[in-house]
């Protein structure tokens, strides 16, 4: 069933009009250009109508937000210089992590393993030692946005495993503001079951949908310097 759903779902993606081109760049892989770029591209087709379809029809919620806050043009691309410096640093700060850079933002992902036991929502030891290299960098970064999405793999059910994944992104933000990131910053959503990035049809697969993610995004900050460094004005 999973593997239908993402099928069904692709075609949707073949079907999209003229103003998704661009983005449809960024998930067929395209080499000719960098992540910058790409990012500047989204921007013009139109981030926020892409970032809606593309999420929905690609089950990363990630990318989708990412896509629809893309500023693009010349902005963009400054925005994505500034992505691109503190995208390095995460992967070099925290080895717990994994770390993507797409268009103008960032994906980091905790899976389970070391966020959180099976059907818990409490921070091991571990985790906190995780979060707590990932806070330091967040602080040195401060014009940012920050969503934090929980996931959970299919067992149980769909209102329970709402509720779990909304509780583990909580008690991550909660963690984070305790060690000093702005609160104003953090926002988090809880998606439960319903956007699997691994198959469910194996444990290795579940043990990676119960993730936390991290969106990381420009704030209104970053982007009034760029415009203003791109020469767009206000």
């Amino acid at each position: 069933m999973w593997v239908e759903n993402k099928l069904k779902n692709m075609k949707t993606l073949s079907k999209l009009s003229l103003i998704l081109a661009s983005s449809i760049i960024i998930l067929s892989g395209c080499k000719s250009l960098n992540k910058t770029q790409k990012g500047a591209a989204i921007g013009t087709a139109g981030g926020g109508a892409a970032g809606a379809v593309i999420g929905r029809a690609s089950g990363n919620t990630a990318l989708g937000a990412i896509i629809g806050a893309a500023v693009g043009g010349v902005t963009g691309a400054i925005i994505g210089r500034k992505m691109d410096k503190q995208a390095e640093e995460i992967k070099q700060e925290v080895p717990g992590a994994k770390v993507e850079r797409v268009g103008e933002g960032i994906i980091v992902e905790f899976n389970n393993k070391i966020l959180f036991a099976v059907d818990k929502s409490d921070l091991s030891s571990a985790a906190q030692s995780n979060l707590n290299e990932l806070k330091d960098v967040l602080t040195k970064y401060p014009d940012t946005n920050i969503e934090i999405q929980g996931h959970t793999d299919s067992d149980g059910t769909n209102a329970y495993n709402k509720r779990l994944s909304e509780r583990r992104a909580s008690v991550v933000a909660s963690y984070l503001r305790e060690k000093g990131v702005s609160s104003g910053r953090i926002v988090t959503k809880g998606f439960g079951e319903t956007a699997p990035k691994y198959g469910n049809d194996s444990e290795d697969g579940k043990s990676q949908n119960r993730r936390v993610e991290f969106l990381i995004t420009a704030n209104e900050k970053m982007k009034t310097d760029a415009k203003q460094e791109a020469g767009t004005g206000n």
